[in-house]
Formats: C-alpha cells, sequence, structure tokens
C-alpha cells in the first residue's frame, strides 16, 4: 500500500467521522429543541386546562378546544377529560424516553415510563378518535376527522410494532418504532408550532385559512403535520445507517434549519395561542 492511499483512507476515515458527528449534533440539536417545546405545552396544559378544571370553569374549556365539555354528553366528556389529562402525561415524560442517559443510567425507569407511554398513546388515541366521530363537526370538517383519525391509527400501529420489538428483544428495531411513535404522538404539538411558524413568516396572519379550519393551508397541515415530521424521520434513518459523508453532511444541514424553524414556530405559537391564556 503507497503512501498516498494510507493517506486517502485517513482522510475519507476522518470525513466520516466527521460526517457523523455532524448528524448527531444535528438530531440532538433538533431533539432538546422539541423538549422544550414540548415541556412548555405540558405547563400549559397543566396550568390551563388543569387550573380551569380545579375552579370548575368548564366553559373556558370549550372555548379553546374543537370538541369541549358538552353537558349531557357523559362518555364523550370523559373522553375529553381523559385525553387532556394524557396530553399532559405524554408530552412532559414521553421525551424522557429518547435521553440516553436516563435510558442507560436508570434502565427500571426507562422500562417503567416505556410502558406508560405506550399505554397512555394507545388510550389518548382511542379516546381522540372517539371524540372525533362521535359528536358533530364543529372545526376541521370532514377532511380534519379523517386525518385526525388517520394519525391515531398511526400512534396505534407503531405503539404496537414498539412492544412487539421490544418483547423480541430487536432493540435496534425497537428504537426506530419508538422514534416514529414520538413523531405521531406529538402531531397535534406539531400542528401548533407549524402554524405559528407560519404566521411568523406572514406577520402574524395565516394565509389559507379560515374560521372553520377547512382552508387550502388547513387542509394541507392536517395530514403534514406528522405525515411530513415521519418522512424527514424515515430520511434521517436511512442516511444515518447507509448514506456517505456527503449525504450526512446535507441531512445534518437541513436538521439544523429544521430545528431553527421550529424554534421560531415554538415561539410564536407560545406568544399566539399559549400564553394568553395563562
Amino acid at each position: 500500500m503507497t503512501m498516498s492511499s494510507v493517506y486517502e483512507q485517513t482522510n475519507l476515515k476522518d470525513n466520516t467521522h466527521i460526517a457523523r458527528k455532524m448528524l448527531n449534533a444535528s438530531a440532538t440539536t433538533w431533539f432538546l429543541t422539541a423538549v422544550f417545546g414540548q415541556w412548555f405545552f405540558a405547563y400549559y396544559i397543566m396550568i390551563f386546562y388543569g387550573g380551569n378544571a380545579i375552579k370548575g370553569d368548564w366553559a373556558t374549556w370549550s372555548n379553546r378546544m374543537i370538541h369541549g365539555i358538552i353537558e349531557g354528553d357523559m362518555i364523550g366528556n370523559i373522553a375529553v377529560l381523559i385525553h387532556i389529562s394524557l396530553a399532559f402525561v405524554i408530552s412532559f415524560f414521553g421525551p424522557l424516553q429518547f435521553i440516553p442517559q436516563i435510558r442507560n443510567n436508570y434502565p427500571a425507569f426507562h422500562r417503567f415510563n416505556g410502558r406508560m407511554y405506550i399505554m397512555t398513546s394507545l388510550i389518548i388515541s382511542v379516546a381522540a378518535i372517539y371524540s372525533i366521530w362521535s359528536r358533530e363537526v364543529i372545526i376541521g370538517g370532514f377532511i380534519g376527522q379523517i386525518a385526525t383519525s388517520f394519525d391515531g391509527v398511526l400512534i396505534i400501529i407503531c405503539a404496537i410494532m414498539t412492544v412487539r420489538f421490544a418483547m423480541a428483544r430487536k432493540i435496534a428495531i425497537h428504537r426506530r418504532w419508538a422514534l416514529r411513535l414520538f413523531i405521531v404522538v406529538s402531531g397535534v404539538w406539531f400542528f401548533r408550532v407549524i402554524r405559528g411558524f407560519w404566521m411568523f413568516v406572514n406577520d402574524g396572519s395565516s394565509p389559507g385559512t379560515n374560521r372553520d379550519l377547512t382552508g387550502p393551508f388547513d387542509i394541507i397541515l392536517n395530514f403534514a403535520g406528522y405525515l411530513v415530521p415521519l418522512l424527514i424521520l424515515e430520511c434521517y434513518l436511512h442516511i444515518r445507517d447507509n448514506g456517505k459523508p456527503t449525504g450526512k453532511y446535507t441531512m445534518a444541514g437541513i436538521i439544523f434549519v429544521l430545528a431553527g424553524a421550529m424554534a421560531i414556530g415554538i415561539y410564536s405559537a407560545a406568544h399566539i395561542f399559549w400564553l394568553p391564556s395563562l
């Protein structure tokens, strides 16, 4: 082997190592940004919905929800209560499943929290689907019902697959399905963050939106709110495991940009949707 070939192989290894570190750094940046946003959302749920529930002010709930508390609809109201309560649990405790330091150093908590995460995902999905189809459509229309229900079905599928591969001790596949579950479970949160970003870049307005959330932008966002992040995750996983250094650098750049856009969306959503109610 010549000195030049040794030099080329060394450069290739260094480039591959740097590309992998860049991709990992971008994924970590995106995840930490998402965790902050989800924990803030959990705080909003606790203060706004929890606070008004303690005061017995259910009308305030209804003013902020598509399907709120309806007098005489006991089963539907129970479904709404379950959905809101578990939304806090899943927004706060869910991200803890994906922190390596917790997973490696506290395996008992990781297993307990994982079981709770799976059960919460399943219950919240079934409750949401029931609420959507058992009540009159107020906003979002039929397309909104379909989009939200499809997200719920994806959550159920991802939850089942996550458990299946955990029980089979196929940990690498288990973690991939757990990441997919995290994305589709976060669909409602992504919906608000993307809308917040859209309003930020349009100076507070929301082109393509109407009062019933059946405008062209609303219809697209109903599906894109979870399908686009899911597609990006699949691209990331493929490039992480099979991509060349150039692809990893490119993916890292895209994820860094998306993390910045998400931070803007969180900031905007907080100021438009969440902080005014606290």
